[in-house]
């Protein structure tokens, strides 16, 4: 189960940015993108549930910025976002937190304001473990 506590998320797809390539103009480039759950918006952690000693996320939780894509400065080809936020797309069927699904590590991700795909790769914690 994650926590704030610094999980990672990782593009499974590249990242596919506008970049500014003289004198041609802005070019698609791919790029990697990481989402660290340390940097999660607090309005979508759970405080009431901790995990490790930190708030616990699930479904509505979402990271505000990830990284990766900064050279890419006209943003992702499909949400026109630089470091946009990362949010969760799927979560475990049987462990709800606050009513809604659990997130853990191999959840799948969206990245960039949904400019790209990714998994959660990295546990943020390892003292609570959800297998289904």
């Amino acid at each position: 189960m994650l926590n704030n506590g610094g999980a990672m998320a990782m593009s499974t797809v590249p990242d596919i940015c506008k970049t500014p390539v003289p004198p041609a103009g802005p070019v698609p480039l791919p790029y990697p993108n990481t989402a660290d759950t340390s940097a999660a918006d607090p309005g979508g952690l759970v405080m009431d549930v901790l995990v490790d000693g930190m708030p616990a996320m699930n479904m509505s939780s979402k990271v505000l910025m990830t990284s990766g894509d900064e050279a890419g400065v006209a943003g992702g080809v499909t949400s026109s976002k630089v470091k946009g936020e990362m949010i969760f797309i799927d979560g475990s069927a049987k462990v709800m937190v606050a009513g809604k699904p659990a997130v853990r590590v191999t959840c799948q991700t969206m990245h960039n304001a949904n400019n790209t795909m990714g998994t959660v790769s990295q546990p943020s914690q390892t003292a609570v473990l959800v297998m289904e």
